[in-house]
Order: structure tokens, then C-alpha cells, then sequence
């Protein structure tokens, strides 16, 4: 028999997770018993045999220079074994094996990084956002700054574990494709025209790439007098998405003179209960005001204190505002009910838009 041909170590798809687990994590994978929380942002995981894995939560800015991302190791190598770990939402969760490791951790985490410890339980996570103007092609809008000033005016919130009736997810996309996904709360940029074609950059899009990208058909080429073909759009089909733009720079739609933010609420991914939900629109129209957006700042805070006030413990966003009608939330928020708005309570008929063909 043929001696077998030793191959090289396969390197492509996604590695094998369990190499990099906490040594504890390892042992005791699939036999965890319970777990419970210590304090905002510190839980414990028992598992079945007894061992106590320890997690302390920290938020993080997600867009981090090699010289934080190398303390925060210093870090784990110092308490943790070397093992920590990021969220889908940014944060960073540090393992430990001794509960006597959690307070100097702490507090080197507040001293030499900076970062807030919390985002457990019920509380407003880490916003999840997009790359924005540092890595995005089609920004109109800074994701990660306006996140960080969001988070500073959300920090009693992401430090405390019970100030709210349930976990809020915020996130934040700097284009309307919205690559920031459904969330509690999300804010999105909104664009407010189609987009305007430079023919004389034209010739280094792929036009059928182009063409194919625009999701109602808008886009289609056209023969010029010279013979030339370039591009057009169809007002009356586009919806402003900026999905043109990522595939043809010439086909700017980004206006720093007219492009405003929305806030959509009632989004959410998880299957509990009542299963994943799309969001719907609050409010719609806010400045695109860098570098601290207050307005955006102040809507999100009316939103959470309405829901503060009236939601039932346990009570996601979504199904708050399903349970009191889109008509109470709008009173309650005080934001304006407008044309571009639809309410699908069974009250909708004598209330407010039951449709999109329908306007009062």
C-alpha cells in the first residue's frame, strides 16, 4: 500500500473555536449548570462538577488602536490565562478562573483602559454600528462618532443592570442600507433624492454591475447623442438606498445639505417568545449634526423614558409598543405622527395611516 501523501495544515474556512476556549470553558463544554449575575457587568457560570468561571463585561469604542488592543491583552494575560473574548456588540468579556481576580481587574480595566464595566441584564448594551467614514465607501454619516457621544449620555444605563424592563439593543448605520441590522433602537441615515450621475466618471463603473445592484430597478443605461453609454435613473422607482454609489462612485448620493438621520424602534433578531421582528419608524428628519449629534441624543432618551415608564418587566421594545398601539407610543414620545408613518393596530382605520395606498 501506497504510503499517504501528509498534507499541510488546512487553512482556510473558520477555525476550530474549542482550540481557543478558556482552559475551564473547555472542560466543562455543554455541562454548565446555571449562572448567575454579582453585579452590573460581573456573572458567574457553575458548572455541574463545581468549577466557577467568572466574566467581567466591558464596552469597548469597537474602532481600537494595536496600542489599546495590546493592554487589553496585557490584561489577560495578567488575570486571565490570556483568554477574553468580544461580543457580536463589541464589548469585552474577560474569563476568569478566581473570583479574587475580578476587583483588581476591574480596576486596572477602569485605569488603564478606560472602559465602563457593565452591559448585563437590563440594561442598553454596547451600540452595534457600522465602520462609518473610516472604512465604509458610502457614509454619510459618522457611525462611530456618534455612537461614542450617544454612549456618553447612556452610561447610567449600560453601568446598571435593572433600570430598565428589559435588555435594549441600540444600534447604528451610516448609510441607508442599514448594515447596522435590527435593533430596539436604531439610527440610520436617510437620504433624500436620487442619486446624481458625473457621465464623465461613468466609463470606470461596470455598468451592468450597476445596473443589477439597484434592488427596484431605478437604474438603466443610456445611449448618449456621442454613442457613448452611460447611465440614468428613474426618479419615480428610486428609494435613495445609496446601493448605486457603493458599486459607481460617479453616482454620488450623499448631501451633506439635505441628508438627515431617522430612528426606527421594535426591532429584534431573537426567536424568544413572539420571534424576530422588523423595526418601524419613529422619527424621521433629524440633523446629521457632527460632532455630537444632540438631537439624535435626545430622541433616543425620550424613547427610552416613555419606555421606562409604562413597559412590563421583561417587556422587549417591539412588544411594548405593540401592546400600548403605535397611537400611544407617538403620545407618549411626543414625536410627530406624519405621512411617512403607518399605524397596523386594529384601531388603525379610525386613528392614523392603515397603509401605504391610504392617507388621510
Amino acid at each position: 500500500m501506497a504510503e499517504e501523501m501528509k498534507k499541510g495544515p488546512r487553512d482556510n474556512g473558520a477555525p476550530d473555536y474549542k482550540k481557543n476556549l478558556h482552559p475551564l470553558m473547555a472542560k466543562n463544554y455543554g455541562q454548565w449548570a446555571s449562572h448567575e449575575k454579582i453585579k452590573p457587568g460581573v456573572l458567574v457560570h457553575v458548572a455541574e462538577n463545581g468549577d466557577k468561571l467568572y466574566t467581567v463585561r466591558a464596552g469597548s469604542p469597537r474602532t481600537m488602536s494595536v496600542d489599546t488592543v495590546r493592554k487589553i491583552c496585557d490584561i489577560a494575560d495578567k488575570y486571565c490565562q490570556g483568554h477574553l473574548r468580544f461580543t457580536s456588540r463589541a464589548n469585552v468579556e474577560f474569563l476568569l478562573a478566581e473570583e479574587k481576580d475580578v476587583k483588581p481587574l476591574i480596576d486596572e480595566v477602569k485605569a488603564v483602559l478606560g472602559f465602563p464595566i457593565g452591559g448585563t441584564g437590563h440594561s442598553v448594551s454596547n451600540v452595534l454600528h457600522t465602520q462609518g467614514w473610516l472604512h465604509c465607501n458610502l457614509p454619510g454619516t459618522d457611525a462611530a462618532g456618534s455612537v461614542k457621544a450617544l454612549m456618553d449620555t447612556l452610561m447610567k444605563e449600560f453601568e446598571s443592570d435593572n433600570d430598565l424592563p428589559a435588555r435594549v439593543k441600540i444600534s447604528a448605520s451610516c448609510c441607508q442600507i442599514n448594515c447596522g441590522g435590527q435593533g430596539d433602537i436604531a439610527i440610520n441615515l436617510q437620504h433624500h433624492h436620487p442619486p446624481v450621475i458625473k457621465p464623465e466618471g461613468v466609463g470606470i463603473c461596470e455598468l451592468p454591475k450597476v445596473v443589477a445592484i439597484c434592488p427596484v430597478a431605478a437604474i438603466r443605461p443610456r445611449q448618449q447623442d456621442d454613442g457613448v453609454t452611460t447611465l440614468e435613473v428613474v426618479d419615480e422607482k428610486c428609494m435613495y438606498c445609496g446601493a448605486c454609489h457603493g458599486q459607481c462612485p460617479t453616482m454620488e448620493i450623499r448631501d451633506a445639505k439635505t441628508d438627515t438621520l431617522t430612528i426606527w424602534v421594535g426591532g429584534k433578531t431573537a426567536s424568544t417568545r413572539n420571534g424576530p421582528s422588523f423595526m418601524k419608524l419613529a422619527v424621521w428628519g433629524l440633523p446629521n449634526n457632527a460632532p455630537r449629534w444632540p438631537e439624535v441624543a435626545d430622541a433616543v432618551h425620550k424613547i427610552l423614558d416613555a419606555y421606562k415608564a409604562t413597559a412590563y418587566k421583561y417587556e422587549r421594545m417591539g412588544e411594548w409598543v405593540e401592546r400600548i398601539s403605535w397611537k400611544k407610543f407617538f403620545e407618549l414620545t411626543g414625536f410627530p405622527f406624519t405621512k411617512y408613518h403607518i399605524d397596523d393596530s386594529e384601531m388603525a382605520r379610525t386613528t392614523y395611516n392603515t397603509s401605504a395606498q391610504v392617507r388621510f
